[in-house]
């Protein structure tokens, strides 16, 4: 039995060179095959669209999401699909609360407490305040049906979120997944905190 060194002896140089790029293209398309898969199966790279998750991401920045069997939990950042207003691609926000808890939104104190407790929020970008005059950000008090998540933006006096009438608290079933790394910028790569 020859081997692939054995059968390039006997063969032209423009063989040679045909049989290589053959088996060259052949591992090209088998790694191809392998990226999609873990893409469609395991994760997704998804773009960030604004400011409201600030100043965790920032707008541009590419995530890396781990899809297959995610379950939200209070505090992730995830990616959800449902539409509402003008938003009609990805949404980044993160969870607050999950199905069971009771959320209660304090203007006045700028806090958010889930079950009784004040929810600590290093992340914020600042201090929340009024919404303003005519704002749909009119929820501010829930609780949240089981196979449901609240969600809110960390730049939250700038971000449509569980608090808009419009998006309310959003069924699981538009979780893509939750938010692990950013891939770019290349000067902000690395694992999500």
């Amino acid at each position: 039995m020859m081997n692939q060194a054995g059968q390039e002896e006997g063969l032209t140089n423009g063989q040679a060179l045909r049989l290589d790029l053959y088996f060259w293209l052949q591992a090209l398309v088998m790694a191809l095959i392998a990226l999609i898969l873990v893409f469609t199966f395991v994760g997704r790279v998804v773009g960030v669209d604004g400011s409201s998750m600030e100043p965790t991401l920032r707008d541009g920045d590419m995530v890396l999401l781990q899809s297959i069997s995610y379950q939200p939990r209070q505090h992730d950042v995830v990616v959800l699909t449902k539409p509402f207003g003008k938003i009609n691609g990805p949404i980044v926000k993160r969870v607050i609360a999950v199905g069971g808890q009771h959320v209660t939104i304090d203007y006045d104190a700028g806090t958010v407490t889930v079950d009784g407790e004040i929810l600590e929020e290093p992340y914020l970008n600042e201090a929340m305040e009024h919404p303003p005059e005519g704002s749909l950000r009119t929820i501010t008090e829930v609780t949240v049906p089981e196979g449901s998540i609240f969600v809110m933006g960390d730049n939250r006096n700038h971000s449509d979120d569980s608090r808009n009438e419009l998006l309310g608290v959003v069924d699981e079933r538009y979780v893509l997944g939750r938010v692990i790394a950013v891939v770019l910028p290349l000067s902000d790569f690395g694992l999500l905190e």
